[in-house]
């Protein structure tokens, strides 16, 4: 690298690369092999602000972490998960993302403890130059690349959701955001309130009250959730019989198509699906157990994330009053916990603020083309993983009724296709275009729950129309990224020097 001093006296080194992926995650692990595989032409470099692979999954240590979705799925389509637990702990997903960098060389390629400040486009040259920190030294380093690629998620990694509790400061407990577990907090014996009732919440309930005097879920108002086996007897028997490669095939085709049809199900009989759950939860909490109030949501099915209730772990919490659920709003915070507007006080010694996600799409850092700054919401998302009138410029996105990592190896198997073709046709660079017709927007995502409602105003938009729609649907995603032509009526390819239209 070569470096200079500029004005500021702030050291500056450059380095160029066809395509710069942003985070080490399971998304940035993935583009970086499928890139790897099919254009192995191209040089990349990783940026992660972390000091280690895994992303999500190396940022949240809080007890009981593990997928909500089946590791199936879940897992890149390049490496078989081979262990016998479907749903998998925190621990195990991090090893598997790092062996799979590992294996295939690709963290030679990562560059740690670096922050994206910006990231700006020059149609002369038809490179982005994007400015990152470094995060030990406070240096500014410089990155120019042909395609920029963000796989950073969507939330942001400093600080989750917290809405503002009344006299919260006068708590003389331990307050605590699980996004930022102390790893020597001692909840042995403790009374703990956990306020939320999302997938965060259902994994810390149990997890905790193994040791705490007593854990209570507080929430405003319920979520859906099922019990699932966190081993699948017919999954691992193939394993034992098959091949490696082909059984992981099977199991992952098995869970994408079980996830659609109850999407599918969830849509058209929502009633139905809904009897059918709260059902379930009748059973795994006897009749005695106030499932109306506690478990009945007031929206449909999948309308928001079914929550996974691994081997019925909170149930049994439930049933062995090591647990329990309370239905209410907050009146305020106290010195010893929390005072309920029914008028109920939860005494605590911890309270835990499952409350969220902080969405962030492209961790907040500054975008310009040709000098022109770029907020994305005022742009259009095009087929879930581009933004009209950005050249060269690729976001991963995954699916919200479905494994993320299933939608972002799809997308990084067309960014592959994409510049095979601006090199077979010599273009410089690609860029989606709206149509000369007006668009009928939609919401981007058609989820009602908090993390996405809070965010809906920052996200870019989607229409009616292909390819401005999100299709939250695998098979069919599988179909137009993978099979049909790069080159539609709204994708436009060109030559440095021509300006984006």
């Amino acid at each position: 690298m070569n470096t200079v001093n500029t004005q500021a006296e702030v050291v500056m080194s450059s380095t160029h690369v066809d395509v710069l992926i942003i985070g080490a995650g399971i998304s940035g692990i993935g583009a970086a092999y499928h890139l790897q595989k099919h254009c192995p032409d191209k040089s990349y470099a990783i940026i992660e602000a972390r000091s280690a692979v895994g992303g999500t999954w190396d940022l949240f240590r809080y007890p009981g972490i593990r997928s909500d979705s089946d590791m199936y799925t879940f897992g890149f389509n390049f490496k078989p998960w081979t262990s016998s637990k479907t749903i998998a702990p925190g621990d195990e997903i991090r090893e598997y993302i790092a062996e799979a960098a590992s294996e295939n060389g690709i963290d030679k390629h990562i560059v740690f403890e670096r922050k994206v400040v910006s990231t700006s486009w020059c149609s002369k040259t038809a490179l982005w130059t994007t400015q990152v920190e470094n995060l030990a030294s406070g240096e500014i380093e410089e990155f120019t690349s042909r395609l920029f690629y963000s796989c950073a998620g969507y939330y942001n990694y400093s600080e989750g959701f917290t809405p503002e509790f009344k006299n919260a400061a006068s708590f003389s407990g331990q307050l605590v955001h699980p996004q930022h577990w102390p790893q020597d907090l001692d909840y042995t014996d403790k009374n703990i309130v956990v306020i939320g009732s999302g997938a965060t919440a259902i994994t810390l309930v149990p997890a905790l009250a193994q040791s705490a005097a007593k854990v209570t879920m507080l929430q405003r108002s319920p979520t859906y959730m099922a019990s699932r086996p966190s081993e699948d007897a017919l999954s691992n028997l193939l394993r034992r019989v098959l091949p490696a490669k082909l059984a992981y095939s099977i199991n992952r085709w098995r869970s994408v198509m079980f996830g659609i049809v109850t999407y599918r199900l969830a849509k058209a009989k929502p009633e139905r699906l809904k009897h059918y759950l709260i059902g379930q939860l009748k059973k795994a909490l006897g009749s005695e157990f106030d499932v109306k109030k506690h478990f009945t949501p007031s929206y449909k099915p999948w309308d928001q994330r079914i929550c996974a209730v691994t081997d019925g772990d909170l149930f049994e919490a439930i049933n062995n009053g090591s647990a329990d659920v309370v239905t209410d709003h907050i009146e305020s915070f106290n010195s010893s916990g929390i005072a309920l507007k029914s008028g109920q006080e939860l005494k605590a010694d911890i309270i835990v603020t499952a409350t969220g996600l902080k969405a962030e799409l492209l961790q907040g850092f500054k975008i310009t083309v040709d000098n022109a700054v770029i907020n994305p919401a005022d742009h259009y998302c095009y087929k879930g993983m581009m933004l009209s009138g950005l050249p060269n410029f690729v976001l991963s996105m995954g699916y919200t009724n479905a494994s993320w990592t299933l939608k972002s190896d799809l997308v990084s198997e067309y960014v592959c296709r994409i510049l095979k073709h601006m090199d077979k046709q010599q273009h410089d660079f690609f860029m989606p275009a709206l149509p000369t017709t007006p668009l009928d927007d939609e919401p981007i995502v058609d989820f009602s729950s908090g993390y996405i409602t809070r965010a809906l105003k920052m996200m870019p938009k989607q229409a009616k129309q292909k390819p401005w729609k999100l299709h939250q649907n695998y098979i069919l995603d599988r179909i137009t990224l993978g099979y049909t032509s790069v080159n539609d009526d709204c994708m436009t390819f060109n030559k440095r020097g021509a300006k984006p239209a």
